[in-house]
């Protein structure tokens, strides 16, 4: 049985990958990741660490990370923490290494869907906040406000609907 040291020190060498590897389809995917996520807001590299781990798993070191994605440490600390705080990807320990070490949590799929949840819980309160404390007169800034309700309350909902069927899946949960 391969132990957690033992996948750590086996991380693919991407330097020396042959074409016939599956190392352009990898890069690809890796490379396409950060872009969308630099659509969607985030910062690339958060993407690119994101794709690597969907596609090894982990754990791996800052170290090891930066190095097989040619970033600074410091950009992979940065990012890595975001998605440890998203609950992507999670911190782990390797027996007799001091360095910390990261793999892909857990269902993250689901994880990500629930922290999605939670931000557009708290926007109703904001909303819902903002609604009440805003005087009448302002009618067309609570007609906004309540169209914000009504999408963060079909949003939350469709969402949990989403989050519960996925949760039920066991093809979500790898």
């Amino acid at each position: 049985m391969q132990t957690t040291l033992d996948r750590a020190r086996a991380l693919p060498d991407r330097q020396n990958a042959g074409q016939d590897d599956g190392s352009d389809g990898v890069s690809y995917f890796i490379e396409q990741m950060g872009l969308t996520s630099q659509t969607d807001g985030l910062p690339r590299i958060a993407g690119r660490i994101a794709g690597y781990f969907i596609i090894y798993g982990g754990p791996v070191s800052f170290a090891q990370l930066a190095e097989q994605l040619k970033v600074s440490r410091g950009s992979v600390s940065t990012n890595a923490r975001m998605l440890v705080g998203i609950g992507f990807i999670e911190k782990v320990t390797v027996p007799g290494d001091r360095q910390d070490y990261y793999q892909l949590s857990d269902a993250p799929f689901l994880r990500m869907i629930d922290g999605y949840l939670q931000r557009m819980r708290h926007m109703q309160t904001i909303v819902e906040t903002a609604d009440r404390k805003i005087p009448a007169q302002f009618a067309d800034t609570k007609n906004r406000l309540q169209q914000m309700r009504h999408f963060y309350r079909e949003a939350v909902l469709s969402n949990e609907l989403l989050l519960a069927q996925l949760s039920e899946s066991p093809d979500s949960r790898n």
